[in-house]
């Protein structure tokens, strides 16, 4: 008696062995076979695994003593920080006494009642999109800090037109740089180009403080003082020199200056301890070496660790050591090529830009609506998109605010041109990769053996323009 016939499967299918008329296979199947088979396998895989280019692409300096100093010339114009605030409502928002510090006029001040009295007397004001907060050339009355909103600072042109200057947004202050003068004038006008909040300080209000606080009318007075010593162009100590002269005339004499207390940068790390059982180290090495197969994923997650903390640490990282002379904030929103060409302005040398992929994409998106096509460059055999020739490589360790906003990095690296550097030691003990090592801590009773696995690491930036930010890029997709 014949066999009943077989009915087709899906073509993917392997077809099955024909039974016998007792039910019965007529040959091995699959499930048995498999069994006298080797599979082929893959190492264990990584989803979380980046390209991690900034750890590729920073020069890295051994730091044999644990530390690295920075030496600068003596800086005279004082940085500008950002200024934080309280709210406890809609219109209770209250300066914090102890970060009006960041402002350049007040920073290293120490007296903390004066700046708890200064800081009581700021005024909540509420100003509308369009509205013109001051106009240049007017006498400054009032000092202002930017709780929330975006302003625009602009002149007017040579031939009439409007000349934008920059953007200030949340933690900026406005006027401090009228101390020391007399009936000081605005120098720029400011226009809100959303609706916001700005605390404002009345003039009259810091005088009577200086008349109460003679610690503050020292502490503005000596900044007036440094304020008016030569400097060259980006604040550092002037060094006269003579040019362009004839005869024997008597040469200007002097000598270049030092910071007195240079920045000194300790290696951070990162840690972590595996544990593998013995039972699995000695039994189940074949085909692969399950010890070192651990480890790999270990040190894959450390290193991505790693490249976050370079850049979102709060000590050394870029996102919190950029100098707020070299943060700017995008005009529109979304990264324009006129913002891209603004930050690539503001350094010698950018070797690089690093965005978030969705910062990328929005910035091309903005190349598209204008019909412009960014450039590519090769580094290291990969083609990587570029503007004016600088790659934008993507960092997805850039953070996403809840706003949908991001930053774009623009650095230049090395410690020849004065830019951005990694810091690490090398020929630590029981080394696995430069800066990192693997130290074995003992079987514990219950048979596990333990690691220690640790990478070091650290972050300098040589000098304030080898960093710069590009704040508040807004990701998402607007309207045409």
């Amino acid at each position: 008696m014949s066999a009943p016939e077989s009915t087709a499967g899906p073509a993917t299918e392997e077809p099955a062995p024909a039974p016998s008329a007792d039910g019965s296979l007529t040959s091995l199947g699959t499930q048995a076979a498999r069994q006298l088979t080797t599979t082929t396998k893959t190492e264990p895989q990584m989803q979380a695994i980046s390209s991690r280019w900034l750890l590729r692409m920073l020069p890295w300096v051994d730091v044999k003593g644990g530390a690295y100093r920075v030496n600068r010339r003596l800086q005279l114009r004082v940085g500008r920080g950002r200024v934080q605030f309280e709210q406890n409502g809609g219109d209770d928002i209250r300066v914090i006494p102890e970060t009006l510090t960041e402002l350049p006029v007040l920073r290293g001040y120490t007296d903390l009642d004066v700046l708890r009295g200064v800081a009581s007397r700021f005024r909540v004001r509420e100003v509308r999109a369009g509205q013109v907060l001051f106009e240049a050339g007017q006498p400054v009355t009032e000092a202002y800090l930017i709780a929330h909103g975006r302003f625009t600072r602009f002149v007017t042109g040579k031939y009439g037109e409007e000349e934008v200057l920059g953007v200030v947004s949340d933690g900026d202050g406005l006027g401090d740089e009228a101390v020391g003068r007399a009936d000081p004038l605005w120098l720029a006008s400011v226009r809100a180009e959303t609706a916001g909040t700005v605390l404002a300080l009345p003039w009259d209000a810091l005088t009577e403080f200086m008349d109460r606080a003679p610690s503050l009318a020292a502490h503005l007075s000596a900044y007036a003082e440094r304020q008016s010593r030569p400097m060259n162009r980006k604040g550092e100590a002037e060094v006269p020199v003579q040019a362009g002269h004839t005869g024997e005339p008597t040469l200007s004499s002097g000598f270049v200056d030092y910071e007195p207390s240079p920045r000194e940068y300790e290696l951070s790390l990162t840690q972590t301890v595996l544990r593998v059982h013995t039972r699995v180290a000695d039994l189940y090495n074949d085909p692969m070496d399950q010890t070192e197969q651990q480890l790999r994923l270990t040190v894959e997650e450390i290193r991505e660790r790693q490249e976050w903390e370079l850049v979102n640490n709060r000590d050394f990282g870029l996102l919190h050591n950029a100098d707020y002379s070299q943060r700017v904030s995008t005009f529109t929103g979304p990264p324009t090529p006129d913002d891209m060409d603004e930050l690539l302005s503001m350094r010698r040398k950018t070797k690089l830009f690093l965005a978030h992929p969705k910062a990328i994409a929005a910035f091309f998106r903005q190349c598209n609506r204008r019909g412009l096509v960014p450039g590519t460059a090769n580094v290291e055999g990969h083609e990587i998109p570029a503007w004016r020739g600088v790659p934008i490589f993507p960092c997805n360790k850039i953070p996403i605010t809840e706003q949908h906003t991001s930053s774009i990095i623009a650095l230049r690296t090395g410690e020849k041109d004065q830019g951005v550097v990694g810091l690490y030691q090398t020929g630590i003990p029981e080394e696995y990769q430069p800066g990192l090592n693997v130290r074995f801590m003992g079987i514990d009773t219950a048979a596990i053996i333990s690691y220690l696995v640790t990478a070091y690491y650290s972050m300098a930036i040589l000098v304030p323009d080898a960093a710069g930010v590009l704040e508040n890029v807004q990701i998402g997709r607007t309207a045409d």
